[in-house]
């Protein structure tokens, strides 16, 4: 995993691991917006995932886990997993993590038993077009009869950048900003109060492709702008991305400035011609010269 996949995982982690937004997450995704469970229920659980590998023990990790308190005892886990791409082996992936979590129950290593609810935030834009039911991952084995005594398992994946209207509706938290934007695109406004400002900003430069994210809390501080502080998505949100677009549009000029200085000095005219109209021949330049 590059840099950039690590921060877009980091951050998109981060984001949902605020309790307000992950209890937000399930009830308008798994329960169809009826507040079943409250921030104050959900108490964070490991990450960590023991299996026997071929040789030795092996770790996997899954990207949020959060117990569901009842008078004092474990209702439900939910496990979260945030995904940027496809994955058509996910469903294996699913079985280890909820596999482990029953075993642990099994051999009496938790207080009680309780299910364990897997579910998947697809943030990519390709469409999710893995297998999400386990007879379906293993169509292609021409199984005939056999295939009835194969046990159920489902990957329920939500994808995020899809969510029809009627369900965006469903959230009360930053993740109905997030989700709106995703599709409204640029022309997105909103009067609604942010709560998670800094967190909210990140989550949305990441999913726009943007990683740079070392500078939010500079700005906000230049701003003075606490993260507790009242503030809406026209006020803070807009005036950071146009601050921010135009930051891009000075970088990209002075990019493109040094290309003509480069191409001018090689006496390369026609290569000069050619990158002002053609932007993917231009970008082809920008690597051969070192301007990336």
């Amino acid at each position: 995993m590059g840099k950039s996949e690590e921060t877009k995982d980091l951050v998109e982690k981060e984001f949902v691991a605020f309790p307000d937004i992950a209890a937000d997450v399930i009830n308008a995704l798994l329960y169809q917006g009826k507040r079943v469970t409250e921030a104050k229920k959900l108490l964070a659980g490991p990450i960590e995932i023991i299996y026997q590998g071929e040789k030795k023990l092996r770790t996997q990790y899954e990207d949020l886990c959060k117990y569901e308190l009842a008078d004092g005892k474990i209702r439900i886990l939910y496990l979260i997993a945030n995904q940027s791409r496809t994955d058509g082996k996910m469903l294996l992936r699913k079985a280890g993590y909820t596999g482990g979590i029953y075993r642990e129950q099994y051999e009496g290593k938790m207080p009680n038993i309780f299910p364990a609810i897997e579910f998947v935030l697809y943030w990519g834009i390709p469409r999710w077009k893995g297998s999400r039911d386990i007879r379906r991952l293993f169509r292609k084995r021409k199984l005939s009869e056999e295939c009835k005594y194969i046990d159920e398992l489902k990957l329920h994946v939500f994808e995020m950048r899809y969510l029809s209207e009627e369900t965006r509706k469903l959230f009360q938290s930053d993740m109905r900003i997030v989700v709106d934007f995703l599709a409204e695109g640029a022309s997105y406004r909103s009067n609604r109060k942010i709560v998670h400002a800094s967190a909210l900003i990140k989550m949305i430069k990441v999913l726009s492709g943007d990683v740079d994210i070392e500078n939010v809390e500079k700005w906000m501080k230049e701003q003075g702008i606490g993260e507790e502080a009242e503030v809406t998505v026209c006020e803070l949100f807009d005036q950071y991305i146009r601050q921010g677009r135009a930051e891009g549009e000075k970088k990209g000029e002075n990019r493109l400035a040094k290309l003509v200085q480069v191409l001018m000095d090689d006496g390369r005219t026609d290569d000069l011609r050619r990158v002002v109209s053609d932007q993917s021949y231009r970008e082809r330049q920008y690597v051969e010269v070192g301007l990336r």
